[in-house]
């Protein structure tokens, strides 16, 4: 299916049809990984911009993508059923990063993650009524992925008795950017040991709050990964916005009305038109993880995720180390290819563009996104 011009490979035209031998025993018979890959990540200005979002840069030095990383997770389980959503002015990018792999649906303009995910469930579930679909944006870091493998599997055990299931991530920390999770009782689900039910969804909590949460546990950071049958996920949604969902199906059937019917949805994240709802009528089921994960939302959270040099302790370099001098001085540092020197500051980011250089003190790591508001004030959007 092609939506809106977007590529599409060759993949998951056909439904839900049985993995081949080359994806192995991780192979989830019907299971369809879901990718939005959309916002600018103001956070990370200079390095991501609404023309290069963060998801299609390699930030961690491993040679892939954000974006390249979620797919290499989530073909094992998912095989060539993968539908990435992305904004119309990305998706050649995803195609050249992800040649033939995926499906590519673009959307014409930002409505929010309810809008492309809800479109991807709408499309799977005309291929199959038992499809169960989940949800994992393309700009979060992952360890430990045997664990991650091991949690989806146990969630499409779980979506497949009618819930919808979040995989909810062990906190490491009081951390006050993130929801929360309340979890509830064991469910007992057969291939699901550790599902259990979901209390409540939590905002995020102010930093008192968050070390309460953790000193009494039972509490999980919510990660935004869902797991659902589609046609459950678009009948829940149903419930409280009736209109998306016939529209969410209309484009489906007919992806010429796209043009048509995508201003008028709903601008909604999942977890407040799903998530929250579904979670006060009991039909949340949270399936709790301890593996590592990271959405890489600002400088902090990038610096503390790279190794620091062998023999400058303190620096942490996404580009070439050899760029960078520093006395008496630590931080991080993105090169551009120009020399970057740290003289005499401590937990400093630089990061070195070809037209823009950034400079900030890490614990002010939020506020990269108040340049890109006054750039964007100034009418400077060429820069953001």
């Amino acid at each position: 299916m092609t939506i809106n011009g977007g590529v599409t490979g060759a993949s998951g035209a056909s439904g839900a049809s049985g993995g081949s031998d080359a994806e192995g025993a991780l192979h989830i018979e019907g299971f369809w990984a879901v990718v939005p890959a959309g916002g600018a990540g103001t956070r990370l200005w200079p390095v991501s911009r609404r023309t290069s979002p963060k998801f299609l840069r390699d930030l961690t030095g491993t040679g892939r993508t954000l974006l390249q990383g979620t797919y290499d997770r989530l073909a094992p389980l998912a095989g060539e059923r993968v539908i990435v959503v992305t904004g119309v002015a990305h998706a050649d990018a995803v195609g050249d990063q992800l040649p033939g792999a995926v499906e590519i649906v673009a959307e014409p303009t930002p409505r929010d993650s309810m809008p492309a995910i809800g479109l991807a469930a709408a499309i799977v579930e005309r291929r199959d009524l038992d499809a169960v679909i989940g949800s994992f944006a393309a700009d979060h870091v992952i360890g430990d992925v045997d664990d991650f493998h091991a949690a989806v599997r146990e969630a499409v055990s779980v979506a497949r008795t009618g819930k919808v299931v979040t995989i909810g991530i062990t906190p490491t920390e009081p951390a006050t950017g993130f929801g929360y999770i309340r979890e509830g009782d064991l469910l007992g689900v057969e291939g699901a040991p550790n599902a259990r039910g979901v209390a409540e969804f939590v905002e995020k909590p102010d930093a008192e709050t968050a070390a309460r949460y953790l000193a009494e546990g039972g509490f999980r950071w919510n990660a935004g990964m869902f797991v659902v049958k589609a046609s459950v996920l678009l009948d829940v949604l149903a419930t409280g916005d009736p209109q998306m969902v016939a529209d969410l199906r209309a484009i489906a059937a007919e992806p010429e009305r796209l043009a048509e019917l995508w201003p008028g949805l709903t601008k909604i994240a999942i977890d407040h038109a799903v998530a929250e709802p579904a979670a006060a009528a009991g039909l949340v089921a949270v399936v709790p993880t301890a593996f590592s994960w990271e959405d890489v939302g600002d400088f902090s959270a990038l610096a503390q995720m790279l190794p620091e040099i062998s023999d400058r302790p303190g620096l942490r370099v996404v580009g070439e180390a050899s760029e960078v001098v520093t006395v008496d001085g630590s931080g991080l540092v993105v090169t551009g290819g120009r020399l970057v020197a740290i003289v005499g500051l401590d937990d400093v980011v630089v990061v070195d563009t070809p037209d823009a250089v950034l400079v900030m003190s890490r614990e002010r790591a939020q506020d990269v996104k108040k340049v890109v508001e006054q750039l964007t004030a100034q009418e400077r959007t060429h820069l953001t």
